[in-house]
């Protein structure tokens, strides 16, 4: 299930124990609604197994300014509290799976 992360609930799923998928995004940029129906698969697809979820960075600048986001999209993925690969402006799907993959071990 795509979970929408405030700066209250973020390092409670960031550090729950699931590796993450987080896609800081705005929705006035093309590219962010673009890869969103792609996000939401991936949320599909791994329930369960890992977390996806989504930061409107206009409405959570903390965060925003926290993991310096200077473009959008820019999915981020943690394992453990940690971040472990960064990937700045829209991609296919399959490389966020690939990315998720990879850090799910």
């Amino acid at each position: 299930m795509l979970k929408h992360l405030t700066e209250t609930d973020f390092d409670a799923v960031i550090n729950g124990g699931k590796p993450a998928l987080v896609d800081f995004w705005a929705t006035w940029c093309g590219p962010c609604r673009m890869i969103g129906p792609e996000i939401e698969e991936l949320a599909v697809e791994y329930d369960g197994r890992a977390e996806v979820c989504k930061v409107n960075v206009d409405d959570e600048k903390a965060l925003a300014k926290r993991f310096r986001i200077m473009s959008i999209p820019c999915v981020i993925l943690f394992k453990d509290g940690q971040e472990l690969n960064r990937l700045i402006g829209a991609r296919d799907k399959s490389e966020y799976a690939d990315a998720l993959e990879e850090i799910m071990g």
